[in-house]
C-alpha cells in the first residue's frame, strides 16, 4: 500500500501546517481555548476559505467529491495543533444530511456548510449506551406535518457552536434520523478533558425534520460514525508526530552529569519504541480512511475500521505516556504543548470506542 500523498495532497497539507504554524501556534490556541466560545470564527472562516469543509460533499453542492483519504492529511495537521474548532462535529452532522437526506434538504444545508456559515452536530450518544448505537430512548412521534421530539443525549461534540443538530431517535418503525434547530434544544455546555466543546442536549417537545426514511437510519449511523472514526485516526496520528518529534528534540537538549539525556542507550530504546508506534499507527490510519470511503460491505469496512482503532487506541498511550516520563515534571505542566497532546490521545484513544469494544466488535465482524 502506499502511504504517500499525491501531490493535490500534499499541497494540501502543507497549506495547512503553514497556517498552523503560522497562525495557530500554541499560545493563539490557548487564548482561543480560554474564550467564552471555545473556537475562533476567524479561523474557522479560514478553513471554509481553503477549500477544507468542501471536502467531503458532492461538486453539487460546493464541495469537491473527496473522502476520508482526502481529509487525512487535513486531519494530521489538526492533530499536530491540536485544533479545537468544531471541525469533525460539522462534519458529521453533514455527512448524516448528505448520506440520509431529500435533495431539497441536501441544497438547503450542504453549500451553507462548505461555505462555513453553518456548523452542525451530530447527537448520537445516550447515557448507558457504552458506544452501541443502537442504543437509543430519545423518541420521535409525528405531529402534523412533523415530527415532534423528547428525549437527552450527551456529550454532543460541537453542539454549542452548533446552528443544527442531527438527532438520533426512535420512531415506531425504528430508528431515525432528525434535523433540528439548535435553538430548540436546551443545551448544558461544558469543557471536555482535551479542551474542546461539548454538551449534553436535552429535547422537550422539540420540532425535528425526518432525514430518509422513517426506521433506516442505523446503517447510515454505522456509516458516518466509521467515516469519523477513520478521521480520529488521522488526527491522533498527527498528535503522535508531534509527542514523538518534541520528545526527541528534548533528549537532544536536556542534559543530566553533562551531556545529553538522548545519549542514554535506555532512553534510545524508548524513543525508538515511541517512532515505531507512531509508523504503526500511520499504516493504520490509512487503512481506516481507505475502507471508509471504498468498501461497500459494512461489515467488512467495521472490521478495517474497529483494527485500525485498536491499535491507534493502544499506540496512543504508549506515545503520550512515553513522551510525558521522558519530559519529567515539566511534561505535566499547563505550559508545555506535550501535556495538551497527552490529553487529545488519551480522548481519541476513547472516543466512537475504546479498545475493548472495537476488539468485540473486530470479532463479530469476522
Amino acid at each position: 500500500m502506499n502511504f504517500d500523498y499525491n501531490e493535490e495532497q500534499q499541497l494540501l497539507a502543507d497549506s495547512v501546517r503553514r497556517f498552523m504554524q503560522k497562525d495557530y501556534e500554541f499560545e493563539a490556541r490557548r487564548k482561543i481555548v480560554a474564550s467564552a466560545e471555545g473556537y475562533s470564527e476567524s479561523v474557522w472562516g479560514t478553513f471554509a476559505e481553503m477549500g477544507l469543509t468542501g471536502i467531503p460533499f458532492s461538486p453539487d453542492h460546493g464541495g469537491f467529491g473527496g473522502g476520508a483519504i482526502d481529509l487525512l492529511s487535513v486531519m494530521e495537521a489538526f492533530g499536530e495543533g491540536l485544533v479545537v474548532e468544531p471541525f469533525l462535529a460539522t462534519l458529521m452532522g453533514a455527512q448524516c444530511v448528505a448520506r440520509a437526506g431529500s435533495d431539497a434538504q441536501k441544497k438547503a444545508i450542504l453549500p451553507s456548510v462548505v461555505e462555513g456559515k453553518l456548523k452542525m452536530a451530530f447527537a448520537f450518544s445516550e447515557k448507558g449506551a457504552r458506544y452501541d448505537l443502537a442504543h437509543v430512548k430519545t423518541t420521535a412521534q409525528k405531529s402534523g406535518g412533523g415530527w415532534t421530539l423528547q428525549g437527552e443525549k450527551v456529550v454532543v461534540l460541537g453542539a454549542p457552536a452548533a446552528g443544527k443538530i442531527v438527532v438520533s431517535a426512535k420512531t415506531p418503525a425504528g430508528l431515525g434520523l432528525f434535523l433540528v434547530d439548535a435553538k430548540v434544544a436546551k443545551l448544558k455546555p461544558y469543557r471536555t478533558l482535551d479542551e474542546m466543546r461539548a454538551a449534553d442536549v436535552l429535547l422537550q417537545n422539540a420540532p425535528g425534520e425526518l432525514l430518509g426514511a422513517e426506521g433506516k437510519a442505523l446503517p447510515v449511523i454505522e456509516a458516518v460514525v466509521d467515516f469519523a472514526t477513520a478521521l480520529v485516526c488521522a488526527e491522533a496520528v498527527g498528535a503522535m508526530k508531534f509527542s514523538c518529534d518534541t520528545t526527541l528534540e528534548y533528549l537532544k537538549t536536556r542534559k543530566q552529569f553533562g551531556v545529553p539525556i538522548g545519549t542514554f542507550q535506555a532512553l534510545q530504546h524508548r524513543i525508538v519504541d515511541m517512532y515505531v508506534a507512531y509508523e504503526q499507527a500511520k499504516s493504520m490510519a490509512f487503512l481506516a480512511c481507505s475502507q471508509a470511503d471504498s468498501s461497500t460491505d459494512a461489515k467488512e469496512r467495521a472490521r478495517a475500521i474497529s483494527a485500525a482503532k485498536i491499535k491507534i487506541a493502544d499506540n496512543a498511550r504508549l506515545i503520550s505516556q512515553e513522551a510525558i516520563q521522558l519530559h519529567g515534571g515539566m511534561g505535566m505542566s499547563e505550559e508545555l504543548k506535550v501535556s495538551h497532546s497527552f490529553r487529545r490521545l488519551t480522548m481519541i484513544a476513547q472516543q466512537f470506542g475504546d479498545a475493548d469494544h472495537h476488539l468485540e466488535r473486530f470479532a463479530r465482524s469476522g
